[in-house]
């Protein structure tokens, strides 16, 4: 009924920056949090950033001031643009989003993208 689908991933080199795009389809009535998460190989998925739908924002420490999360609500969109990338950061990034249809919430997921950052 609902679907994610993220876009913006590749491989850039450190230092570059890459911009991560999420858009949230079906038949929405209206999307709360949404957040990035990402997985590295051998690796937790773990949380970077989420943003409200009053653009409240809130980062994990290791990518605040490097990554921006930020959403645009009358498209179902939200965005993370990624600066200063450290190898480290090559993981795969997911989209999430607590969002509510006509008769019930969903916690949904995309599918993922790749991102590669080489040294």
């Amino acid at each position: 009924q609902v679907q994610l689908v993220e876009s913006g991933g590749g491989l850039v080199q450190a230092g570059g920056s890459l911009r991560l795009s999420c858009v949230a389809s079906g038949n929405i009535r209206h999307i709360s949090r949404m957040g990035w998460y990402r997985q590295a190989p051998g690796n937790q998925r773990e949380l970077l950033a989420t943003i409200t739908s009053g653009g409240a924002t809130n980062y994990r420490d290791s990518v605040r001031g490097r990554f921006t999360i930020s959403r645009d609500n009358a498209n179902n969109t939200a965005f993370l643009q990624m600066n200063n990338l450290k190898p480290e950061d090559t993981a795969v990034y997911y989209c999430n989003a607590l969002l509510r249809t006509v008769d019930r919430w969903f916690d949904s997921w995309g599918q993922g993208t790749q991102v590669t950052v080489s040294s």
